[in-house]
């Protein structure tokens, strides 16, 4: 009763002011939570866990079911890459050349835009079956320094009091969100590309070296197992002396490809040097990490590999250590590399064409012997 009757005394100036106050207040938690959503974007620069970071946010902040961002990728440079997919069954990921007129429209508009908005612009956009396939109903263009990085498509969007449209206050709201989004997608970008070896994708060695020592440490505090394995291709001089250095550059490719495709999302592969790899498999033991590099051996082996109509055969050999706080307690990272660079020497001398695993167990029974001679 107290309470109605304050209303009913609140003059209409009284009333107007407290409207504002309201709005003031939403705007100074919306620039609150843009703070600490920058500042969350700034301290990933993990390409794959920053996406998966934007595309929560923007669902809590826009309240929709579901969101995915197309990248402009970043090795060719030729298609938008819908990176944030979860169908898993599908090998080839979703892409968009960059060339569609939808990119020119976003770029042009610079301002989210419905689907509906989108068809009545564009009616005969070829790739708009692409972004129908995603059920979206806005679509906000990354944009940074006049170039469109990607897309961020919202999903379903939960009603609020049977209104599922977005308010002009919002729109502002989500293009800001995607600005700080793309300069973050923009500076992972950057750190991917100088980390990434640009003739094969793989990582570089150096990165390599910094992932693992970053493993080590966390295996030995969680008594962990992890594995690391040495390839090198077999005769590969042969291909550049043969058939040329592009012939020699396709076998990289495609054995890089092979190797990519036989592990997991949690194990890291470089290119090492020249004709050498190195994959590290996480949470991996002895039969594990020998399973896993007798598969990619195997799968090399029995691969048609195709220049200019010329098919080649082509194998490698491998050496694989793992690291165990009781059995092999490695001090560095350089010491586990060596251990399974070992074991590929050893495959290199019975034959090649095959996988080796370095046993520290072999290997110290081997020196006390030669000490005793």
């Amino acid at each position: 009763m107290n309470k109605k009757k304050t209303e009913e005394n609140i003059t209409p100036s009284q009333k107007q002011m407290l409207e504002h106050t309201l709005q003031y207040e939403k705007k100074i938690y919306d620039l609150e939570q843009l703070l600490d959503i920058a500042q969350s974007f700034c301290q990933n620069l993990d390409f794959s866990n920053l996406l998966e970071s934007i595309v929560y946010i923007c669902m809590a902040q826009m309240h929709v079911l579901g969101a995915e961002i197309f990248v402009r990728d970043i090795i060719t440079n030729e298609n938008f890459v819908l990176e944030t997919s979860k169908d898993f069954l599908n090998e080839h990921k979703t892409v968009i050349p960059v060339s569609t007129p939808i990119a020119a429209i976003l770029l042009s508009e610079k301002r989210p835009l419905t689907f509906e908005e989108l068809k009545k612009i564009c009616p005969n956009c070829g790739h708009l079956s692409i972004l129908e396939t995603l059920n979206p109903t806005l679509i906000v263009p990354l944009i940074q320094k006049s170039h469109l990085n990607g897309m961020l498509i919202l999903q379903e969007r939960i009603a609020i009091e049977d209104d599922a449209t977005y308010s002009e206050y919002e729109l502002n709201q989500i293009m800001s969100i995607a600005s700080l989004a793309s300069v973050a997608i923009n500076n992972a970008a950057l750190l991917e590309m100088s980390s990434t070896d640009m003739m094969t994708h793989l990582k570089l060695k150096y990165y390599f070296f910094n992932i693992l020592t970053e493993a080590i440490d966390a295996a030995f505090l969680n008594k962990k197992n992890i594995a690391v394995i040495m390839f090198d291709i077999d005769f590969f001089k042969k291909f550049n002396d043969t058939y040329g250095h592009e012939c020699g550059d396709f076998v990289l490719k495609s054995v890089a490809d092979l190797i990519r495709k036989n592990l997991r999302d949690s194990d890291v592969a470089s290119r090492y040097g020249g004709e050498e790899f190195t994959a590290l498999l996480m949470d991996t033991g002895k039969e594990e990490a020998l399973i896993v590099a007798e598969r990619i051996r195997s799968t090399i082996n029995e691969h048609d590999f195709v220049y200019n109509n010329q098919h080649l055969h082509v194998t490698i050999s491998g050496g694989v250590s793992v690291f165990d706080a009781e059995t092999n307690l490695v001090s560095s990272p350089n010491e586990f590399v060596n251990q399974a660079d070992r074991g590929l020497y050893i495959s290199k001398n019975n034959g090649r064409n095959r996988v080796t695993y370095f046993d520290p167990k072999a290997q110290l029974a081997l020196k006390s012997a030669n000490a005793k001679k």
